[in-house]
């Protein structure tokens, strides 16, 4: 099977740099005709902005007021010929913590990295700085949510049939920094286990040095599957110490 045209190395890939980083994913994995009824998009939110409108989406949600945003046949137009998400979102692969739902919003708005236990992978991570490196997203959320298996997996840390408990091994240093810790032992793993994949987050170059220009923001977040409201538990660069 031929490889496609305008993919990649590997090598390649690190070798550009930030600088030479900062195209288009159209320019690299693939050619595209622009569409006649697209619109041109431009991402102009700043970090602290982009956080701001996805808290605005879930107080929507939690509230009962979705507007249900960008999910119009013109923005399924708009969005066919390239994306421009303004946030990056790592989140549980659990069938009730749906990124778009939960914030309410729309097609191209937001990038999903779905793994149960919210855990940074290799293929996490690198999906992850396509999204924020090529993609621009200026907001990356790590976010974790109430009574998450994955997490409760870690926190027993029993055996289990087939590659099920394989994220298990990347939640236990979390649990291991609150095991002595007072109150509900899973809802404290599932906290620290956001900071943990925040801490792995923080050392890949390419999102260290989107975060030191100022272009990145990095916060953590914890959805409670009963009141549907996504609280903000670390940022990045402050300590908000709000939620939404």
């Amino acid at each position: 099977m031929k490889l496609v045209k305008h993919s990649i190395q590997r090598r390649d890939f690190l070798r550009l740099g930030t600088v030479g980083l900062l195209v288009t994913a159209n320019d690299i994995f693939w050619r595209a005709k622009p569409a006649q009824a697209a619109k041109p998009i431009v991402q102009s939110l700043d970090p602290d902005a982009a956080l701001q409108k996805l808290i605005a989406g879930n107080l929507r949600f939690a509230e009962h007021h979705p507007e249900y945003p960008d999910q119009s046949p013109e923005r399924l137009q708009e969005v066919a010929q390239a994306q421009h998400p303004f946030a990056t979102i790592l989140s549980c692969a659990d069938s009730r913590v749906p990124a778009e739902i939960i914030f309410d919003q729309g097609i191209g708005d937001i990038f999903d990295v779905r793994i149960a236990g919210n855990i940074a992978t290799p293929e996490a991570i690198g999906s992850i700085e396509y999204a924020v490196v090529l993609l621009g997203t200026p907001v990356l959320m790590v976010l974790g949510h109430e009574r998450c298996g994955a997490v409760t997996a870690a926190v027993e840390n029993q055996a289990l049939p087939g590659e099920i408990g394989s994220f298990v091994k990347a939640i236990l240093p979390a649990v291991d920094r609150v095991k002595e810790q007072p109150g509900d032992a899973v809802d404290n793993a599932v906290i620290a286990n956001v900071q943990y994949q925040i801490a792995t987050l923080r050392r890949s170059p390419l999102l260290s040095e989107r975060l030191r220009s100022g272009k990145l923001k990095i916060v953590g977040g914890r959805y409670d599957l009963d009141t549907g409201k996504v609280f903000i538990t670390t940022d990045s660069n402050s300590q908000y110490g709000h939620n939404s």
